[in-house]
Parts: C-alpha cells; structure tokens; sequence
C-alpha cells in the first residue's frame, strides 16, 4: 500500500506540470492573430462526489464538495513572453459519518509565473504557488511553496509533442518528482492529451461545442488541526494530510457566448483518500458518483 501510494503521488507531482503543458495545445481556430494573447483569466469549478463508504468500517461513510476560484493577469515583458500574477482559493468540504477526519481542507494562494504564450496558451513555464494550505487555523506551518516548471516542444511537426517537467512542495510526498507527456493531434477535431493530471480523448466539432472523455488525479496537501478519530491507530495533532481524488468521466464544454466557456461533467470518483503519510496512515473510500459545473473566461 505505501508503493500504490508514492506511485500516485509521484503521478501527481509529475502530472500537476506537464498538465498545465498540455494545455499549450488545447489551442483552437481562432480569428486573432498570432502575437495576441489574453491578459485577464478567470476559472471557478465546484465538483460534488456522492456518499461512498470508507474502506475501514469504524470511518462510516462520506461525501465530498469542491470549490476552486482563480483569477490571474498576464503582464507582458518582451515579445512573447510575460509575468503571470493571481490568486486561487480552493476549498473541500466533507460530510457523512462524525468519523474525526477533517471536515474541510482550504487553501488560499497567489501565482507567480513567468511564461512564453503562443496564440494564448504557455508553451514553457515556471510557477510558484505561496500560500496557506490548512484546516482551521492559517498558521506559518500551513505555508507552502508548490512549484511546476515544463517546457513542451514538438516530436513531429503539428502532430505530435512531449512535454518535460518537474514539480516540487515542501508537504508533498514525494517532495520533489520529474513528469512528462505526450500530445497527439490527430486531425483538426480529434486530439488526445496523454498528460497528467488530466489526461483525455477530446473531440471538439466546432468552434463552439468540445467533448472529452477524460480522468483526473486531484493531489492537494494541507496541515491539520486536531485529528481524533474512531480508530485509535489514528490520533495526530498538527499533522499534514495529502488529500487526493481520483476520478473518470466524460465532460461537455460550450463557449459560443465569448468570452465565456460553460463546462458540465459527470464520471466516477474512483477514489478518495486522506493520506497522513508522515504516520503511515491511509483512509480511502469506496469509488461514488460525481457532477461537475465550471466556468472559465479569457480577456
């Protein structure tokens, strides 16, 4: 179990860069020309998993809330390359069984990169993500610096790209890892994204309408408060959990009201789990349903 769990931590770190990568290709057919590039962005998401039990029965049962809202400006330097500065504040919130796990995670942070945008998506990136990743109490050992830094380049002229990163935080585990991925561009309407954490199979018609099949690896780690709960093997204070989740599903996106995208998706979330990994313990849930509503823009 303590493999499975530095493998999925590993994918994360290495996925959480080369994710952002991958992105420098999710450029579609736009009328503006190649030196322009959106200064202002904005996301929200809020994704809901429904009631699934814990793999140890004296846990009970749960389910999860995610919010997540960032904004983020772009100030040119040179050419095209640019500073990056915004904030993000993302919260989970838990019900179910009163078990003595946290019953929220938050974290509030700003963005600090500096990046090469092509037609409106980075190309190469370094980022530093400081702030605060805690319970309750917003204290100076709940401060993190997440970092990502990739470079993305092309194996085969517009067809096929890779992507070469690293990610690092001082409350991860690992704390440091390599990633990569691949992007492969099979026509102008179908392209899969082997990058992580979101990989996907995307099929995108028209302008307006874009469909993905896609699967997520959610990696967040955070300092706790007290954590009492109803196994004895499990009692810590001030400790730091690793709270992931892991999900599959299809997703529908709409951007016909510029400049403005509306996102809808459903999927399994194959599995949640607070990770104390400086204890050695572990809890995971049962796989549950999930639905996603989010929005982005781009000025």
């Amino acid at each position: 179990m303590r493999t499975i769990r530095k493998v999925c931590a590993f994918l994360f770190l290495a996925g959480v860069t080369s994710a952002l990568a991958g992105t420098t290709f999710e450029v579609q057919p736009s009328p503006k020309l190649a030196d322009e590039n959106s200064h202002d962005l904005f996301s929200w998401e809020t994704t809901y998993t429904f009631d699934s039990d814990f793999k140890e029965s004296k846990l009970g049962h749960g389910d999860s809330l995610y919010d997540d809202f960032t904004y983020d400006h772009r100030f040119l330097i040179t050419g095209k390359w640019y500073f990056r500065a915004g904030v993000e504040y993302e919260r989970y919130d838990f019900g179910g069984t009163n078990n003595g796990l946290p019953d929220h995670l938050q974290a509030a942070s700003a963005h600090l990169a500096l990046e090469y945008v092509v037609k409106d998506f980075p190309g190469i990136s370094i980022e530093l993500d400081p702030g605060v990743y805690f319970q309750d109490n917003a204290t100076w050992d709940a401060f993190d610096i997440p970092g990502k830094a990739y470079v993305t380049f092309p194996l085969k002229k517009d067809k096929i790209f890779a992507v070469v990163a690293v990610g690092w935080g001082i409350y991860y585990d690992p704390p440091v890892a390599p990633g990569g991925g691949i992007i492969w561009l099979f026509s102008d309407k179908l392209r899969l994204q082997a990058v992580f954490p979101r990989p996907a199979l995307i099929y995108q018609p028209n302008d307006d309408w874009e469909f993905r099949i896609t699967g997520e690896l959610n990696y967040t780690s955070f300092r706790t408060d007290d954590v009492l709960t109803t196994e004895r093997k499990l009692q810590l204070h001030n400790a730091v959990v690793q709270y992931s989740e892991d999900r599959a599903g299809v997703q529908v996106a709409y951007s016909g009201l510029k400049p403005l995208k509306l996102i809808a998706g459903a999927g399994v979330t194959v599995e949640r789990n607070f990770d104390f990994f400086r204890a050695n313990q572990s809890k995971r849930t049962d796989p549950a349903p999930y639905i996603r509503v989010a929005a982005e823009a781009k000025f």
